[in-house]
């Protein structure tokens, strides 16, 4: 679905900041929105998942024109002008859930309005970790290594 010039620049930021530590690193890729990564069938009865910036470590597919078989390592969603409503914070929680159960290491909530990156872990999802303006956010262990300051994201 699309959206608005914030939480789509937001978006760009952490995509372009993930691919330049993919690149340093020689390791991973960088996915930009709309990216399919296809996985079995959930309990939820999900197949895919397509999050507005992800991170991948894995095989790659055979054809680059298809999905990438698998989970993101760090999937990350932006919230829209729409995500601030209870249905849509449940519906986020549900879809951490189901990032997790595909194998996702971590997610991030990211909130363009309170400028925060909120990160749960699969090994923890119940614990997360919130970062605001004037701190350095990071996504370990899913991308090892990597991080951005929050200031930079949301300007």
């Amino acid at each position: 679905m699309a959206t608005g010039l914030k939480p789509n620049r937001v978006a760009g930021r952490i995509y372009r900041s993930l691919d330049d530590h993919a690149e340093r690193i020689k390791e991973g890729v960088a996915c930009t929105d709309n990216m399919g990564f296809a996985v079995p069938e959930l309990p939820s009865g999900r197949e895919s998942f397509s999050p507005d910036a992800a991170y991948y470590r894995g095989k790659l597919p055979a054809n680059l024109m298809r999905f990438i078989e698998g989970a993101p390592t760090l999937a990350v969603e932006v919230r829209s002008e729409t995500g601030y409503t209870l249905a849509a914070e449940l519906d986020l929680a549900a879809k951490r859930a189901d990032y997790f159960a595909a194998g996702t290491l971590v997610v991030w909530d990211v909130d363009p309005v309170a400028e925060r990156i909120t990160v749960y872990r699969a090994e923890s999802p119940d614990r997360p970790t919130a970062y605001g303006r004037g701190e350095v956010a990071e996504a370990e262990p899913a991308v090892p290594g990597w991080r951005v300051t929050v200031d930079w994201i949301f300007n």
